[in-house]
């Protein structure tokens, strides 16, 4: 999985398509991820101290990780990531279209 928070990544399916945002939160054991202003839905409050109004709160709900690509800064679209070696023996996330590097995955190996 080569998503992290704070990401941009373009939605690719559904609703949203084509929308580029940042990520929120990532469910790794489900395989779903939260996107900023991504997958809408209306929260029913009920009246009460914290809500004296009451009404419907909008909040974005999690959507599945396979419908998202990460932006390429350098590309500035959705691409597809790779993982290769770095020098110093880390490993940072590319771009397979340009090859720029993405930021690093892991941390470097000390000799």
């Amino acid at each position: 999985m080569h998503i992290k928070t704070n990401d941009t990544v373009e939605v690719i399916a559904g609703d949203d398509k084509g929308l580029k945002k940042k990520v929120l939160l990532i469910d790794r054991d489900k395989g779903r991820v939260t996107i900023e202003g991504v997958n809408l839905v209306y929260k029913h409050v009920r009246r009460s101290q914290k809500n004296p109004q009451g009404g419907r709160l909008s909040k974005e709900m999690p959507i599945q990780l396979s419908n998202v690509l990460l932006v390429c800064n350098r590309c500035n679209q959705g691409v597809r990531t790779g993982a290769r070696l770095t020098k110093d023996g880390g490993k940072e996330r590319y771009c397979k279209k340009c090859g720029t590097g993405l930021g690093p995955i892991g941390p470097s190996k000390k000799k």
